[in-house]
């Protein structure tokens, strides 16, 4: 039992969230044994058996999320990421799904889903990603990479290579 919370940890669920802090459509598709922090809003998106999702995180609808992921507090991760299975993304980390983002359309009206496109971002097996970093659209982060700690990710990483700055440099490849 949590010493803040009285209730007994349950399972999670579709439709039945970890407390009423948490945000849990009836369209997420959660994996077995997922453990859910406080204060996270999660829509439309797929999370995979025992991945472990901090306080403050959203997950956005289309996200795919693999198995045995660790994602976490504050972070944002949009429709069109994939993270493939054992990823782990630290604090404060943000994907980016728009290349050229506006507010309004050029009628001078808010954007709706029409008038954009969703740029795909795919982060491979057993990638790390550090404390706010900012991934940006349309790139690949190979298995095993690791991002620097405030990385801004501008193009694809290499499988087992170690990147950091802003832009995101090689640092070093890992053995």
């Amino acid at each position: 039992m949590n010493p803040k919370n009285p209730q007994p940890n349950k399972p999670n669920k579709p439709n039945e969230p970890v407390n009423p802090t948490t945000l849990l459509s009836s369209d997420v598709r959660l994996g077995k044994d997922v453990k859910i922090a406080s204060f996270v809003n999660l829509y439309g998106c797929s999370i995979g058996d025992g991945t472990k999702i901090g306080t403050f995180v959203e997950i956005q609808k289309n996200a795919v999320i693999g198995k045995r992921c660790k994602i976490q507090s504050h972070s944002f991760i949009c429709e069109g990421v994939t993270l493939e299975d054992e990823v782990f993304i630290g604090h404060g980390v943000i994907f980016i799904n728009d290349i050229y983002p506006r507010a309004t359309n050029e009628s001078g009206a808010l954007q709706s889903e029409e008038d954009w496109t969703v740029i795909r971002t795919l982060v491979k097996r057993r990638a790390s990603i550090g404390s706010n970093a900012t991934i940006l659209g349309g790139i690949t982060i190979g298995d095993e990479a690791i991002i620097g700690a405030g990385s801004v990710v501008t193009k694809d990483v290499p499988p087992k290579t170690i990147v950091a700055g802003n832009p995101a440099r090689i640092i070093r490849k890992l053995d």
